[in-house]
């Protein structure tokens, strides 16, 4: 009980850390902000959010809906690379299309030679760096989420259901609309949430975009303008985004019951598409795939094969060094700590506790810059008020112990991406049978021991999965590492996005490359977790 509080409060202590410089600033900039640039960062990120939630719909809900529901040539293959998206950040996909749309682009360019053209006057060509652009760019990398829950309740959705609606004489059209999005909606709408909370945490795109958001402004605000207070008062109305996210989530399935229908096991009846319709839907999941990430993944690769000298310095395996440690640093911390939590939870199953669990994973919720400004001003205070008193008492200064240190992004890591471990390590534990610890118990082992020499052993591939997930998500963070890392120190990430600010895209490829190629590692686990199981698969021509 008292290491799961005391986990809680550290948690909070980002989020206590933003309120107080918001309600308490030194310099009150928040007239001005309203004034000036406030309403502008609100429309742009509603815009945003709006135009990424209703595409990921889109993209996610039918592209699940086709691989759940009917049988057309390529959906075996479908069914696990439409993941693939998810091994991309953002940022990257939105460099790579920038260097091949942009006017100088190998795009534009081959279609000015090709038709005479001039210049820019002389055609129309939609602009990449745009709002549109940054939704697009979102909407492929982050249609997954929707994909992968969607998918999983469709497969999970009763077979007699869906027969009583044909007898009732619904088209495979009226039974998706009436019957089977209704039963999913709860799992849409935890997919749309996630989807919403990463395109409020998106920096990077944002920023190369040009497009006005309340990320972009608290940048803007904090590090062009000087003023933290200012920074916190913004991050104080993104937090206020994130509650109305979860709150919708939530309030979306509060009063949708579904249980688990008898007969899951069942095959679902599958609509066999032929013609036109076959060849539609190899199209559009193809078209996902190949925008999401065959594109951007064979632009990088050329990429990096032609400049592979420029790029492979010693400062290249400096940052690669930089990624790996604090990410594997990362991942073991937020094991341990996860683990506390989920054994705490499973010892103590009170209301308090599962509470106080529950606030311990809020971390996840907060965007990246928000979470740095948290973490940056209890760190600062502290090293501050350290280095006062040494010097007053003893004449010398300690420096920074804690903020400008891998200390503070570390810490940022573990608060943000906690939640992913404790979740995995508490699904594994519910799997473990309650008989094991009351037999051990009988034999006179205490928790601790029962921990060491029966659970963790059992929870082998859930820690490994956890961290595994931890890990990847770790080495694309790219917000919270850019305000917190120390000076002169850089990860792949920042790495990327410096060369990428700078136009130099070709010379970046290499680190966006390394990047994607490990972000693979949880789209393969995640592949294995949403195999099906249902068995056969009944046709009906459609």
């Amino acid at each position: 009980m008292v290491s799961t509080l005391a986990v809680a409060l550290i948690v909070c202590l980002p989020i206590l850390s933003v309120l107080y410089v918001a309600l308490f600033p030194e310099e009150n900039i928040w007239p001005h902000l309203i004034d000036t640039v406030l309403p502008r960062y609100i429309k742009t990120t509603i815009q945003l959010l709006v135009g990424v939630g209703l595409l990921t719909f889109v993209f996610g809900v039918a592209s699940a809906w086709l691989i759940s529901m009917c049988r057309f040539p390529g959906r075996k293959l479908f069914e696990w690379a439409l993941l693939l998206p998810f091994a991309v950040p953002a940022y990257v996909i939105a460099y790579v299309y920038t260097d091949m749309l942009e006017y100088s682009g190998w795009v534009q360019t081959g279609l000015r030679e090709w038709f005479g053209w001039q210049t820019a006057r002389d055609y129309w060509f939609p602009e990449i760096r745009s709002l549109g652009g940054a939704i697009l760019m979102l909407s492929l990398v982050l249609y997954p989420y929707v994909y992968m829950l969607s998918r999983a309740a469709f497969l999970e959705q009763s077979e007699s259901l869906m027969m009583a609606s044909r007898s009732l004489g619904c088209s495979p059209w009226k039974s998706f609309w009436r019957v089977s999005l209704p039963v999913t909606r709860p799992a849409i709408a935890i997919g749309l949430t996630l989807v919403l909370l990463e395109t409020l945490n998106d920096f990077g795109t944002v920023d190369y975009f040009a497009v006005q958001t309340l990320t972009r402004g608290l940048f803007d605000t904090w590090l062009n303008m000087g003023n933290i207070g200012g920074a916190a008062q913004i991050a104080c109305f993104m937090l206020l985004f994130v509650c109305f996210f979860i709150w919708l989530e939530r309030r979306s399935r509060a009063r949708q019951k579904h249980y688990q229908p008898t007969d899951r096991y069942k095959s679902l009846p599958r609509y066999q598409l032929t013609g036109g319709k076959a060849l539609a839907a190899t199209l559009f999941c193809a078209s996902l795939i190949t925008l999401g990430f065959l594109t951007p993944f064979c632009i990088l690769a050329n990429y990096a094969y032609q400049y592979f000298e420029q790029s492979f310095t010693n400062d290249f395996i400096t940052h690669a060094r930089n990624s790996f440690l604090l990410s594997s640093l990362a991942a073991l911390a937020t094991i341990a700590i996860g683990l506390i939590l989920a054994y705490a939870r499973r010892l103590n199953r009170s209301r308090a506790v599962r509470s106080i669990v529950a606030v311990s994973s809020l971390g996840y919720a907060m965007p990246g810059a928000v979470l740095a400004i948290g973490v940056l001003v209890p760190f600062a205070a502290f090293d501050n008020t350290l280095d006062s008193f040494l010097r007053q008492h003893f004449g010398f200064s300690s420096g920074l112990l804690l903020s400008g240190t891998i200390i503070a992004v570390l810490f940022a890591y573990v608060v943000r991406f906690l939640a992913v471990s404790a979740g995995a390590l508490q699904a594994g534990l519910d799997q473990i049978t309650p008989s094991m610890d009351m037999a051990a118990q009988s034999l006179g082992s205490r928790p601790t021991a029962i921990l060491r020499r029966i659970h963790i052993p059992l929870l082998k591939r859930s820690m490994l999965t956890a961290a595994i997930i931890v890990f990847v998500d770790c080495m694309k963070e790219l917000p919270a590492t850019l305000i917190l890392r120390p000076f002169n120190f850089e990860t792949l990430a920042t790495h990327v996005h410096q060369y990428a600010m700078h136009e130099l895209i070709k010379e970046s490829a290499l680190g966006a490359l390394v990047i994607v190629a490990i972000g693979l590692i949880p789209v393969i686990l995640l592949n294995r977790s949403l195999a099906t199981t249902r068995k056969g698969e009944p046709l009906q021509r459609l």
